[in-house]
């Protein structure tokens, strides 16, 4: 395989793992509220960041666009959390 070939599978291979995080958003999205620990999602955010640093510094491409994609479904998924204990506390 040449460069481009791999790139084109680290993008593919991202993709897949990124589709986990959009189906699991998705269920969250449908119910409003999340379906996992949020520690889950602080350590998302942690992790991508930490990943985000190191693929910025490796210069890799496709690691910095899947983390920045990441890191925008992990927020995405706090604001669900804190929307529906929200929710929660003003139906009390």
């Amino acid at each position: 395989m040449n460069l481009s070939s791999w790139i084109l599978f680290g993008f593919l291979a991202q993709f897949v793992f990124f589709m986990r995080f959009v189906v699991q958003w998705y269920a969250s999205e449908k119910k409003k509220m999340t379906v996992v620990p949020v520690t889950f999602w602080y350590l998302s955010l942690v992790g991508t960041v930490m990943i985000l640093i190191y693929s910025i510094y490796r210069r890799d491409v496709v690691f910095i666009v899947a983390s920045l994609l990441n890191f925008l479904l992990y927020l995405r998924n706090l604001q669900i959390y804190y929307m529906s204990k929200d929710a929660n506390i003003k139906s009390d």
